[in-house]
C-alpha cells in the first residue's frame, strides 16, 4: 500500500510540472547544498523562489557557533520572510515555507504565531485545483496537515 502510495506521489508531483527550484531546495540537505541553492536563486525577482532563498538563509543560523549570531540570522531571514508575506499575503510557496519553519523550529524562538493561519489557508488549498497543486505533496509531507 505505502509503496502504491508512492509511486502515485511520484506520478502525481510528475504531471503538475513542479518548478527547478522547489525540486532543489527539497534536495538541498546539507550545508553545503543550502548555499548552492542560495547562490543559484539569490538574484531572482520571483517572490516565491524569494521565500525559499530565505528560508535557506534562516537555517543558516544553526552553523553558526554564537547563539548571538544564530539568531541575528534567524531574525533576518524571519523579518523578510514576513515582508514577503505581507506584499504576498496568497502566495501559497510562501505561505507553506512559513508553516514549515514555525512548526519545526524550537518554541524559544517565539516564531508560531501564524502556525494556525496558515494551516487554515494551505488546507484550503490544498481542495483548489490551481497552479499552486505541484506543493500539495510537500505540503502534506513537511506540515501537520
Amino acid at each position: 500500500m505505502k509503496l502504491l502510495l508512492v509511486v502515485f506521489s511520484f506520478v502525481f508531483i510528475t504531471l503538475n510540472e513542479v518548478p527547478e527550484h522547489v525540486l532543489d531546495y527539497h534536495k538541498a540537505d546539507t550545508k553545503e547544498k543550502e548555499i548552492v541553492f542560495i547562490k543559484k536563486y539569490k538574484l531572482s525577482n520571483k517572490k516565491s523562489i524569494q521565500g525559499y532563498v530565505v528560508s535557506l538563509q534562516m537555517k543558516q543560523a544553526k552553523h553558526k557557533f554564537f547563539p548571538w549570531k544564530k539568531l541575528a540570522v534567524f531574525n533576518e531571514g524571519k523579518r523578510k520572510l514576513e515582508k514577503l508575506i505581507k506584499e504576498n499575503p496568497n502566495n501559497t510557496d510562501l505561505r507553506y515555507l512559513r508553516l514549515v519553519i514555525q512548526e519545526n523550529i524550537p518554541a524559544l524562538l517565539n516564531y508560531r504565531s501564524s502556525i494556525e493561519n496558515d494551516k487554515e489557508f494551505l488546507s484550503e488549498k490544498l481542495k483548489e485545483k490551481d497552479n499552486s497543486d505541484y506543493l500539495d505533496f510537500y505540503i502534506k509531507k513537511n506540515t501537520s496537515l
